[in-house]
């Protein structure tokens, strides 16, 4: 009896456990079912969603493609160029405005670059572009897409290896770029946190990982992750950053590790050519006028792209065969565009009133408006007054906050000086108003030249041609003194129409002599004076003598001239 009950229990509990198991299979096969007709389902959405296809944009059909596509750039894709394409590459930032290239020209550089057989790089070396404004990261490491990151077991994403409580490293893009070009746009806005770890990357050339998750001596985790903890993972890459920062808002240890490379913005007749290259991408005729508007208005290649697919648009809804003039305004009116600031020389004569060469901003050389007037008034009783001028500047960096007085007002207080100590003129017999119109803020003192030629030329009642441009810092001893950026400077004033250019000799350079301008080089206020107006060989040579006669003078009295100050 207890036997039969024994064997009837044993059947039942079978039966239970083979029930429990049929279900189950029933249930994965029913779940396989369902999720391979899922899967199905997912595949004809994405193939769907594979087949619609828009039209290729016009700023993606005129993206440069070799060196020769990119306009305006020469100079600073010949330094590109030397850095990237050699034997031995060099990280590199790339300072300029936006929309002149920065990204195109990387890209050309290295395909360029892998057909050199001495490079380093090759068919394997990527390009790898990401934006530094949105490389957002965790500060737990949980996520970081420029260096890597680790999943730790805990946290969602963890990944096939979370459930075996195994952390998992994952390459960032510093790890992708291994082997080729990591481009990071604006790289100014990376965090200080960020910064810090792509300097110690550049550093090593490799990542490394750390997660409280991780042991060595667990043998459950796979030999591949032990290795990344162990060894990291490569990033042996060259960086080029781009900015439209200035130089000293990027952290010294960054711009100490790259060779620093300067896009300059576009001129008018660059911005023509990228509007008639991008229109004959397109199936539609323009007229001519509608280029010089472009040119106009647009700032850089991408305004200047966007302006002639929208104006093509415009031409197409009213059923037309032609962009006209007024399709291309109504897009930059609507568009809100501002004309571009060009200055263009005067050819005439006048008094007191001159065009100094300076550099403001990202490296842009520009024209500064100088006038000056000179009034006889009582003997002694002579102001100097400066209007149009910043009077204060501020510099600052990451350490400390600098304030100082204007570069610009500490040339006119040169002037000054030299006015009364070299060339023995009572100053203070004069009220002398000295105005800079739609002043900027400029680079350096370099305007120091054109403000002594104005104020003389003012007390002189003396005539200079409004086609000679000046750049060089004046000294209280009556020297010429080497600004930067000279080259800058000199397109500036050929695209505004310069003759002439006076610079300091200490710029010269024997390449100068192959401009279709005059490039004068000089050393003192007196050389400055002959090149500016013009003076007869005596008194040239009165005037020389009398440089080195009150230089003499000076070194010792005004030293005590400035303490009574």
């Amino acid at each position: 009896m207890l036997m039969s009950f024994v064997a009837i229990v044993q059947l039942c509990f079978t039966v239970v456990i083979g029930i429990y198991f049929l279900t189950v299979l029933k249930s994965q096969y029913s779940g396989r079912n369902s999720m391979n007709q899922e899967s199905t389902r997912e595949l004809e959405r994405l193939k769907k969603l594979n087949d619609i296809k828009l039209t290729i944009p016009l700023t993606e059909e005129t993206r440069p493609k070799s060196v020769k596509d990119i306009v305006g750039q020469s100079e600073g894709i010949k330094a590109l160029r030397c850095a990237i394409c050699g034997k031995n590459p060099q990280h590199v930032l790339i300072y300029g405005p936006p929309g002149v290239g920065k990204t195109a020209a990387s890209r050309v550089v290295l395909s360029e670059a892998k057909k050199n057989p001495e490079s380093p790089f090759g068919e394997f070396s990527k390009f790898i572009e990401v934006d530094a404004t949105t490389m957002q990261f965790d500060e737990r490491s949980i996520a970081d897409p420029l260096i890597g990151s680790v999943h730790d077991p805990i946290y969602q994403g963890a990944g096939a290896y979370g459930p075996a409580g195994v952390p998992q490293p994952k390459e960032g893009a510093v790890t992708k770029a291994h082997g080729g070009i990591l481009f990071i746009d604006e790289i100014g806005e990376l965090s200080s946190i960020q910064m810090n770890k792509l300097l110690k990357v550049l550093e090593d050339r490799r990542v490394y990982f750390d997660s409280a998750y991780y042991s060595q001596s667990n043998k459950e985790i796979p030999r591949h992750i032990h290795e990344m903890f162990k060894n990291g993972l490569p990033a042996d890459f060259r960086l080029i950053g781009a900015t439209t920062r200035l130089p000293e808002e990027i952290p010294p240890a960054l711009r100490s590790r790259c060779v620093e490379i300067f896009f300059k913005g576009l001129s008018r007749d660059e911005v023509k050519t990228i509007a008639k290259k991008a229109a004959q991408k397109t199936d539609t005729e323009f007229d001519d006028d509608v280029f010089e508007l472009v040119a106009e208005f647009a700032e850089n290649g991408r305004d200047a792209v966007n302006i002639v697919q929208t104006s093509e648009s415009v031409s197409k809804l009213e059923k037309r065969k032609n962009v006209e003039v007024s399709d291309a305004r109504w897009v930059i009116e609507t568009g809100k565009y501002c004309p571009r600031y060009e200055k263009l020389l005067s050819k005439e004569m006048n008094t007191g009133k001159v065009s100094g060469l300076a550099v403001f901003g990202n490296g842009q050389g520009c024209i500064l408006d100088i006038e000056a007037v000179a009034e006889k008034c009582k003997s002694g009783c002579g102001t100097v007054t400066v209007t149009g001028a910043i009077e204060e500047e501020e510099i600052s960096n990451s350490r400390q906050k600098l304030k100082r007085k204007s570069s610009i007002l500490a040339s006119v207080e040169n002037t000054m000086t030299v006015l009364k100590k070299i060339f023995g003129i009572r100053t203070e017999d004069f009220d002398v108003h000295i105005n800079f119109p739609n002043c900027m803020p400029v680079d350096g003192p370099s305007a120091g030249t054109a403000i002594f030629c104005a104020v003389y030329s003012a007390l002189k009642d003396m005539k200079i041609s409004g086609t000679v441009a000046f750049t060089g810092e004046i000294s209280i001893m009556g020297d010429v003194w080497g600004v930067g950026e000279v080259p800058l400077k000199i397109r500036a004033g050929m695209d505004a129409g310069a003759k002439k250019i006076i610079i300091p000799s200490a710029n010269w350079q024997e390449e100068y002599e192959k401009f279709e301008r005059e490039i004068i080089p000089v050393s003192n206020v007196f050389e400055l004076i002959d090149a500016a107006v013009g003076m007869d060989d005596s008194e040239k040579g009165r005037n020389n003598e009398k440089i080195s006669q009150n230089i003499g003078i000076i070194s010792a009295e005004g030293v005590e001239i400035f303490k009574q100050k």
